[in-house]
């Protein structure tokens, strides 16, 4: 006989304890400051825009999309694991209060999100719409929250369909109603918003009833979905600390491997530099959270109006981006064989130093292009600039010495 209450409670104190163990270095000081210098920056120039917001902006699209992605994004944790497939299979029935509690679990550790939406969209929409007031908008929210449950609901009802595609048509079709029913309720048609969460419900109703014919949860799907979501939390720690057991992912990409590792001679020196090159290119951490920090950094260095603070994103990101890179060191420290390189250590290092060195050289250059088309020749000399000699001192002064 299985106490669900008492499984619940020890897989529950076991995944605290592991997702806070990567936490604390996720949120350290380097990153905090980090955040908290963008936000500050961010909100303030969101208060600016507001000021000078344009006739007719499609703030009720906006609204309505934010709220429905949040409301219809309901994943379900149900820290399950691999071995669950053979013991707890066949002891399904006596797992309902186990599954209660992973919903409400599930429900609470994203109510985090929907704040985050309403705090970041409130100035906006009463800017827009100063008739409707505070009370509509603290409507909107029960709203967020009501419809939020009805899609966990749904959510894991479909979870007792194998199909793949039956889930992912009725994932769009709550997406859709969902979006719908905020943009009118962004504008204060009740009527209209009322049909569509009449349709809502019908659809999850009826996605109810087709449940209830199943035989019961694909724990197979269950257990692939919480791993899913683990590897991701893994993939992000991944980039502050050593996760020994990530399974990372490897991806062939044979152009941009040729493109990078051709240049690199047939050397006994080269070794670490040629296999540096072909792993941030290969491995599904790196070369995608490089590319997506220029972008963000870049997305700042465009669109904000003030000349320092657009160089101060600009050597901010410059930052992140070589924080994160750092992580290659330790990529194949868990490799074995590759102790037996008869490859000095010295040259290991250097070939780090060089490539994280010329990775921050090519976003300066790219920070500073940005600066040229919007013709900015104060800043695309301190970027440029500025942006070689962090670079140089970055990696003669904090990642050398960490090299160990």
């Amino acid at each position: 006989m299985i106490n669900a209450n008492e499984l619940w409670s020890q897989r529950f104190q076991a995944h605290i304890k592991e997702t806070s163990r990567y936490l604390k270095y996720i949120f350290n000081g380097h990153i905090a400051i980090a955040m908290f210098f963008f936000i500050s920056a961010l909100a303030y120039y969101y208060q600016q825009w507001l000021m000078e917001l344009p006739e007719g902006f499609p703030t009720a699209w906006i609204v309505g999309g934010a709220f429905g992605l949040v409301a219809s994004y309901s994943p379900v944790r149900t820290l399950l694991k691999e071995p669950d497939l053979v013991f707890l299979l066949p002891a399904e029935h006596q797992l309902a209060g186990y599954f209660k509690r992973c919903l409400m679990y599930s429900f609470v550790i994203q109510l985090y999100l929907i704040l985050l939406v309403v705090a970041a969209l409130g100035p906006l929409y009463f800017e827009s719409y100063p008739e409707l007031g505070t009370n509509h908008y603290l409507t909107m929210l029960a709203g967020i929250l009501v419809l939020k449950l009805i899609n966990m609901l749904a959510n894991w009802w479909m979870l007792k369909e194998r199909n793949a595609y039956s889930r992912n048509v009725d994932q769009v079709i709550r997406v859709v109603l969902s979006i719908v029913f905020f943009y009118f309720l962004a504008q204060g048609e009740w009527a209209f918003s009322a049909i569509v969460g009449i349709l809502l419900v019908g659809v999850t109703l009826y996605i109810y009833s087709l449940a209830r014919k199943k035989a019961g949860l694909v724990f197979d799907l269950l257990v692939q979905k919480d791993q899913a979501r683990m590897r991701t939390f893994y993939r992000i720690a991944n980039m502050f600390t050593d996760v020994p057991h990530l399974r990372n992912t490897v991806k062939k990409r044979h152009t941009l491997v040729r493109m990078l590792a051709s240049a690199v001679p047939y050397s006994q020196k080269e070794t670490f530099t040629y296999l540096y090159r072909i792993t941030f290119i290969r491995s599904s951490d790196y070369l995608g959270m490089y590319f997506r920090l220029i972008a963000i950094g870049g997305l700042a260095v465009w669109f904000v109006p003030n000349l320092w603070v657009k160089v101060a994103f600009a050597i901010l990101f410059l930052y992140l981006s070589a924080f994160q890179m750092m992580t290659l060191w330790n990529h194949h420290r868990t490799i074995v064989w590759l102790d037996l390189y008869p490859v000095k250590k010295e040259w290991k290092q250097k070939a780090m130093l060089t490539f994280l060195y010329q990775l921050m050289l090519l976003q300066t250059l790219l920070f500073t292009l940005l600066f040229i088309i919007q013709w900015q020749w104060i800043g695309v000399a301190i970027v440029a600039i500025g942006g070689t000699l962090f670079s140089y001192m970055f990696i003669k002064g904090y990642v050398r010495p960490r090299l160990i």
